[in-house]
């Protein structure tokens, strides 16, 4: 089929990215055009843009400062109307923007003259810039809530040292979510104030355990994340042993919960060391392989987010742990059965469609010792053919959000993958999360549910049925709303799962495996299966707690925020005194030449 590519080049001021994907999701949703990108002319956009097969001559004429829109359409009558409506919708966004009031400062320097008692910056400028900003940040003496990815390694581990002599925190990069003082900060649910610390390597893996210890009407002292390569052998854990330290004499944080992906063995030795040293109960929430051998003191390991929160709430109640194997709900029993009934004999498979990162990773490793061979991006197992495995998607992985805002954002994204598995007569159950919570999409359900009819009429034209099963990851008071959300899709016959762990459960089970887990045999002798490594014991180079942090947690952030509107507008909402600085990249956006002036300074 023959198509069109146009671009229409705009200078605009207006960066906030939710709002320009608002608008590449309205494009796209005309009749007659087929993909659609928004995004500055930086030269990083336009290789994303080259590489994706959207960039026009127009396009590679655009500065940095420029606003890209890239249509790909059947017709040049489609593609141009699609760019009218564009400049149309800009124009007024460009107009409120001006019409504000003060012009917004263009540099952390001048928005500390404004905000002269901030201690806190709040950074989501391209990877590129933010080493550099987080570095000034830091030497103004301010905590770094780094959000920016591609952040290579050594520089990581530059910011972390340097925040070591300033006694600051790093949170990141690459750093999801955290909530301090009760204010969210990036991708963030509406938490209740409690006694349990949280300190996270993984940013669903911290809403996951926070939102659940929510359901059960336990809340957070503080909610910390840390960036998922800070237990990197390289990083050696850094901010979490730091942030570790300051939870222990934090005296409103009666719990602690350790979350990460695998960390490297020796990180996880040294973080299980330090832990039982606190002298508060501590849960390890390690989500993988790695085993932990025994140790002293109140420390907990949980081989899932699940088990972490019901250990977490029980410890901060004060009543028995969980000693029950975690099985389905007798409804969830009866709703398996029901579905199994409605599929064909060759219907075997399970696709696991994720927009969070941990609990893919989470869903991967369960659904492998239930099953045995799953194949998947979070690896690269991933086959060029998938019809005849089961598969699980972190649809928030670099690969799939190159030039497209991350699904959490937009989860339109996981609607072709399930057009793709209906179409598949081996595919029996797809499995989902529902990510809510500040910066999250508004309605996921809504979007979840729309795409989950689509994917039931291509399976009822074949003559089959689609056994779909979603977990929602919220707490009650987010703005999304909780229970409107888990209304829409039981409406549209989903099945409804407590947890990621327990959607795992149903999925097995709909094919006839039933996996279990026994906290009580792991929490009795925290026994080492025959197979793994004992973790080894060599220590890390000592951590010192950050003088400033206990500040931090006392005052409540106030904050200097440079890259997304969106996280400013957030914490005003919430009443957190913060300054947005219309930052815009250094030397027009060519980093070779910002890097020449900035040894010049």
């Amino acid at each position: 089929m023959q198509t069109h590519l146009r671009c229409l080049v705009l200078f605009s001021t207006y960066r906030d990215s939710v709002w320009l994907m608002h608008l590449s999701h309205t494009l796209e949703s005309l009749p007659g055009v087929q993909r659609v990108a928004v995004m500055m002319g930086t030269p990083h956009n336009k290789a994303i843009l080259q590489q994706a097969g959207l960039l026009t001559a127009e396009g590679e004429a655009g500065g940095a400062n420029d606003l890209l829109v890239c249509v790909q359409a059947e017709t040049l009558t489609v593609a141009a109307e699609a760019l009218r409506q564009a400049t149309e919708r800009m124009t007024p966004q460009q107009g409120r923007g001006a019409a504000a009031g003060a012009a917004a400062p263009r540099t952390l320097e001048t928005a500390l003259r404004r905000l002269p008692d901030a201690n806190l910056a709040c950074i989501s400028v391209p990877g590129a810039y933010a080493v550099h900003e987080a570095r000034k940040a830091l030497q103004h003496g301010l905590h770094v809530f780094l959000f920016s990815a591609h952040v290579d390694l050594a520089a990581e581990v530059s910011l972390k040292n340097l925040a070591a002599q300033q006694s600051l925190l790093v949170m990141g990069p690459d750093c999801g979510t955290a909530v301090l003082n009760g204010v969210p900060l990036g991708f963030a649910n509406q938490l209740p104030r409690g006694p349990v610390g949280l300190i996270a390597a993984s940013g669903t893996g911290l809403q996951q355990v926070s939102c659940l210890l929510a359901c059960q009407g336990i809340g957070v002292s503080q909610a910390i994340g840390v960036g998922g390569r800070d237990v990197h052998e390289r990083i050696g854990g850094h901010s979490m042993r730091a942030a570790l330290q300051a939870l222990a004499q934090d005296a409103d944080t009666r719990v602690l919960v350790l979350i990460a992906k695998p960390p490297a063995a020796s990180v996880a030795a040294q973080l299980a060391r330090e832990a039982a040293q606190t002298g508060k109960p501590c849960v390890l929430a390690f989500v993988g392989e790695t085993a932990l051998a025994a140790g002293s003191g109140e420390v907990y390991p949980a081989t899932t987010l699940e088990e972490a929160a019901l250990l977490a709430g029980a410890l901060a109640r004060g009543t028995p742990l969980p000693r029950e194997p975690t099985t389905l709900p007798a409804s969830g029993a009866a709703l398996v059965q029901a579905a199994r009934t409605a599929l064909q004999p060759g219907q075997r498979l399970v696709h696991a469609l994720y927009c969070g990162g941990t609990l893919a990773h989470e869903a991967l490793g369960l659904l492998r010792r239930a099953l045995g061979t799953v194949v998947s991006n979070l690896d690269d197992t991933l086959r060029a053919s998938q019809e005849t495995a089961h598969v699980v998607l972190d649809l928030g992985a670099e690969e799939f959000t190159q030039g497209r805002p991350h699904p959490m954002i937009d989860p339109s994204a996981r609607r072709q993958y399930l057009i793709e598995a209906a179409g598949n007569p081996a595919v029996a159950v797809v499995l989902g999360d529902v990510m809510l919570g500040w910066g999250a999409h508004a309605d996921p359900a809504g979007a979840l549910a729309a795409a989950w009819q689509e994917a039931q009429a291509v399976a009822r034209a074949a003559g089959r049925t689609l056994v779909g099963i979603a977990h929602v990851c919220g707490a009650p008071d987010d703005p999304q709303g909780f229970e409107p959300q888990c209304q829409i899709l039981r409406e549209h016959g989903l099945l409804l799962a407590d947890s990621n762990a327990q959607a795992v459960r149903l999925a097995t089970a709909v094919l006839g495996v039933h996996a279990q887990d026994s906290p009580a045999q792991r929490l009795a002798v925290r026994s080492i299966a025959p197979d793994a490594a004992v973790l080894p014991q060599e220590p890390h180079p000592s951590v010192a707690m950050p003088a400033h942090l206990p500040g931090l947690f006392e005052a409540g952030p106030r904050v200097v925020n440079l890259g997304l509107e969106l996280f400013a507008t957030q914490l005003a909402a919430h009443g957190v005194p913060v300054v947005h600085v219309d930052w815009r990249p250094p030397a027009g956006g060519d980093t070779r030449l910002a890097s020449l002036l900035e040894r010049l300074r």
